[in-house]
């Protein structure tokens, strides 16, 4: 492994990890600005790609534009769709567990649109990772509390109770969506690069620049945010004071920069067994410290739930395979000497 590599393993962890710290912190100060920080995020990205990939505008594409079109509403549509989920009392463990079912859902795909056929153990994969993520989201079920002030009255506080749980409901069933979005733009964009060879870079910046336009209809909830962000409490940081939301918001944006970069070279440092297994570390490190840190509650049907969501993941990536084929051929040679 280069230097470079190793270099970009670590910005995986300390640029993903501490992503997902700030985001609950923006989410916890104000439940609703998942969509404020998704924009900032692109527009973000969004001016660094267009110094760096779109040389201020002057680079030619190697990818169509009719076909980032496309990408773009994909990509844009799973984004919006994971940060809004937050406003419908997603917690942020759940979030991630639910997530990581990202290999069912691109598994779903690929057998419906490309008419794919996988082996057994793939499947035995992807029924570990769906009942993962339905024990999680059932034991999470008994667990929904809306941010508001309990109510005197028993009858009332029942009614508010079911309002509550529905609205969850609503939150699960866009996150679902939202993974079932990524999975078909995943396929859409390996058949894009298997037509115009692989340019990820360009790709990052052009599904940061694109949808800016798509937040206009949005922007009174934006402007709304953006209030609500300027008028909490101050802090200091190295001599310069601002609103606590505007730090997290700046870090988490900075952070989620640092992320994507890190995992694109990563990309083209390393095999994709080793991304997959960095990124499947990254988000079981990011749980336990969202568990530990935040003291999100977390039982035993959680913890069960996690196991088989990774497990999976690691027997779907063949990542388990290959270390107990590790150690399986040094055995095999003593065996066919006994038989002789």
């Amino acid at each position: 492994m280069n230097v470079i590599a190793a270099l970009a393993i670590s910005m995986v962890f300390v640029g993903c990890c501490s992503n997902v710290v700030f985001l609950e912190l923006v989410v916890k100060e104000d439940p609703g600005a998942g969509n404020l920080a998704t924009f900032l995020q692109f527009v973000f990205i969004a001016v660094m790609g267009f110094c760096t990939v779109g040389k201020f505008g002057t680079a030619k594409r190697n990818i169509p534009f009719k076909q980032y079109l496309m990408l773009v509403g994909f990509f844009w549509t799973s984004s919006v769709a994971n940060n809004y989920a937050f406003d419908f009392n997603i917690s942020m463990p759940l979030h991630m567990i639910f997530r990581a079912g990202s290999l069912m859902a691109n598994m779903a795909m690929g057998v419906w649109i490309l008419k794919k056929r996988y082996p057994p153990l793939k499947y035995l994969a992807v029924f570990m990772i769906s009942a993962g993520i339905a024990i999680c989201t059932i034991q999470s079920s008994g667990d929904v509390k809306a941010p508001r002030e309990t109510h005197k009255d028993a009858a009332e506080e029942e009614r508010l109770q079911f309002i509550d749980w529905l609205w969850w409901c609503l939150g699960i069933a866009i996150l679902t969506f939202a993974l079932f979005v990524s999975a078909r733009m995943g396929i859409f964009q390996e058949s894009l690069y298997a037509k115009y060879g692989k340019h990820p870079w360009e790709a990052l910046y052009y599904t940061h620049l694109m949808p800016l336009v798509f937040w206009l209809p949005t922007a009174q909830n934006l402007v709304g945010h953006v209030k609500i962000a300027t008028e909490t409490p101050m802090v200091e940081v190295f001599g310069i004071t601002l609103p606590k939301q505007v730090l997290w918001l700046i870090l988490y944006v900075v952070t989620q920069g640092l992320c994507i970069s890190a995992v694109y070279v990563l990309t083209t440092e390393c095999a994709s067994l080793t991304v997959t297994l960095t990124v499947t570390l990254r988000k079981f490190v990011s749980l336990l410290f969202s568990i530990m840190y935040f003291r999100n509650p977390f039982t035993l049907g959680h913890w069960i739930g996690t196991l088989l969501v990774f497990i999976g993941t690691l027997i779907f990536t063949e990542i388990l395979q290959k270390c107990v084929a590790i150690f399986l051929p040094a055995s095999a040679p003593v065996e066919k000497k006994k038989e002789k």
